[in-house]
């Protein structure tokens, strides 16, 4: 017996710098070799249409009215989320605010796509361009700006720097 395992994972970047993923995986037996290929590309073309089908459904997005707690208090904003603890605000980023006015200055200067931009901090370090902290936002800074054909080398900003 042969088994076939198959996955297939979307992540999509959505409005004000959220995202989501889904994902669906499948494993099969097969007793015959010469049916991989025929049997994965089936397999493919089934957990293609399944998870472009499901990822369609956004759900919450940053922006959005606020969901209640479960007490019938709104989340965030200095408000507790039942437990007593202060929810998170959605809207807060862990970069400087600096950092957040330069990656905001960046994007619309180079009319850049919203969801690209925190794709990329999503294909960079593994999560939303909010959740950044100092040093990865420092990171795409750099890259934003490399791409865009005003790459800033810490070398040449010090060289600069001292030759005034």
């Amino acid at each position: 017996m042969i088994t076939l395992e198959a996955n297939y994972s979307k992540k999509i970047g959505l409005p004000g710098y959220s995202s989501h993923q889904f994902s669906v995986s499948l494993k099969t037996e097969l007793a015959d070799l010469a049916q991989v290929e025929q049997e994965s590309a089936r397999l493919y073309t089934v957990l293609q249409q399944s998870v472009d089908g499901n990822i369609r459904q956004i759900g919450y997005l940053p922006g959005e009215p606020a969901r209640t707690n479960g007490n019938g208090q709104p989340k965030g904003n200095g408000h507790t989320n039942g437990n007593g603890h202060a929810s998170p605000d959605p809207d807060a980023w862990n970069c400087s605010a600096r950092q957040k006015e330069l990656i905001l200055k960046i994007t619309d200067e180079h009319k850049l796509d919203k969801t690209k931009v925190d794709q990329l901090a999503l294909d960079r370090f593994g999560k939303g361009i909010r959740q950044l902290n100092k040093l990865e936002a420092s990171g795409l800074i750099d890259e934003l700006l490399e791409q865009n054909g005003q790459g800033r080398s810490r070398n040449n900003r010090f060289q600069k720097a001292g030759a005034r």
